[in-house]
């Protein structure tokens, strides 16, 4: 049964954004902060309250806000095109972040930007293939960015012992194999999609399921995790896969309405197994539904935590409300117990998209500010349970993996 609302504490921490860039533009500065809330994770063997974070593609923005919050006229002519992206920095990319929570305050350690093996920062910029022209990027002149074989929008990542890291992104989708020091050493893709990267300066590696190059535009990997023995990853696509035909038939009667969650050899990336996680209904998410109207377009996955063998902890929302379900990964077709839902916390904020474990009653949550483009500031949340949230013994150690 859920946990009683009662028995749960949750607390604000305290934590600066850092300034990265200022931009002037006709209507005032546009502020870019460091961005590190799309995923978080505990490494076995850190120091208590150290964790990792990653930030998504780096700094972007729509033509609309770009135009009527920043006076950016000059680039009205882009609204036409279906997914274009200004990205005001597009030297600004994906980049790995040490934390470390003490008491209730959260600083940065270190930044780690994702480089190539020849020492090229990874970009934002879509890779060779469907999204550079699904999703065309532009900078602030207006002129097209194009493609970049060291393009990744990175969501999620998993720090293991050994000082790497795997990282999921949403464009191949694909998952990184990234060295202690930030070099991307291989690139796990579907397999089928090795040639569209061609000549990139790290190994391309088509072992992922062909399945997985059928997700939604901008609906790639989004939640990783680690098994405790650190032999398995699981990883799972943000929304359910794109139809195959017109009439909406996915080729598989019973993953209408899921989340294709694998299960993933860590160091080759060779396919474990295949798991379905169920949506719930969009209208079951209060805040969202009370801004507006709510549909199964909406639905998506943002985390994923180990809490144990074969146990995840699975973030599942729409923006405003965010819902924690712990699932065993013994059946292809998941059930879930609801652990949190933020419907009984309003002041938590939207967009939660980073968690993981402080200890083994403990979670650390943290919302994507999109680089402050916005105004949207980074949030951190403390939330503990009266009771442990798996079976990880070693959990209080500083062992907690994934997520």
């Amino acid at each position: 049964m859920p946990t009683p609302h009662d028995a749960i504490t949750v607390t604000r921490l305290t934590w600066t954004d850092h300034v990265l860039e200022e931009v002037e533009t006709p209507r005032g500065r546009l502020r870019i902060t460091l961005g590190l809330g799309s995923g978080l994770t505990r490494r076995a063997g850190d120091p208590a309250g150290v964790v990792w974070a990653i930030g998504d593609r780096g700094p972007n923005i729509k033509v609309g806000p770009a135009v009527d919050d920043y006076g950016l006229t000059h680039l009205v002519g882009l609204s036409g095109l279906d997914g274009a992206k200004i990205m005001p920095r597009p030297r600004i990319g994906p980049m790995l972040a040490q934390l470390r929570v003490e008491g209730d305050v959260v600083t940065c350690l270190q930044v780690l930007p994702l480089r190539d093996t020849a020492g090229a920062t990874f970009s934002g910029l879509p890779i060779p293939g469907g999204d550079a022209a699904m999703e065309p990027t532009f900078d602030l002149s207006g002129a097209a960015l194009g493609d970049h074989l060291a393009g990744a929008d990175t969501e999620a990542v998993a720090a293991l012992a050994d000082g790497s890291f795997r990282v999921a992104d949403e464009y191949g989708p694909s998952i990184l194999k990234v060295g202690p020091d930030g070099v991307v050493l291989a690139r796990w893709v579907p397999a089928g999609q090795e040639t569209a990267l061609a000549g990139a300066a790290y190994a391309v590696i088509g072992v992922l399921p062909a399945l997985a190059a059928r997700r939604r535009l901008n609906r790639g990997f989004e939640a990783l995790a680690l098994s405790p023995d650190e032999r398995r990853l699981h990883v799972i696509l943000q929304s359910p896969l794109a139809p195959e035909d017109e009439d909406g038939d996915e080729g598989d009667a019973d993953a209408v309405g899921h989340a294709r969650l694998w299960t993933l050899d860590a160091e080759t990336g060779a396919t474990i197994a295949e798991h379905l996680y169920p949506f719930d209904p969009p209208e079951s998410f209060r805040r969202d539904l009370e801004a507006g109207p709510v549909g199964p377009e909406d639905l998506k996955i943002s985390e994923a935590v180990s809490i144990g063998d074969d146990q995840l902890l699975v973030l599942e929302r729409i923006s405003r409300t965010s819902k924690l379900y712990r699932v065993a990964l013994a059946e292809r077709l998941l059930t879930k117990t609801l652990v949190l839902s933020t419907d009984d916390w309003p002041w938590i904020d939207a967009d939660l998209e980073g968690v993981t474990l402080l200890s083994d009653r403990e979670l650390l949550l943290c919302n994507d500010n999109d680089f402050g483009i916005e105004g949207r500031e980074t949030v951190f949340f403390r939330v503990t349970f009266p009771e442990p949230l798996g079976d990880m013994a070693s959990a209080a150690d500083g062992r907690p993996s994934g997520g």
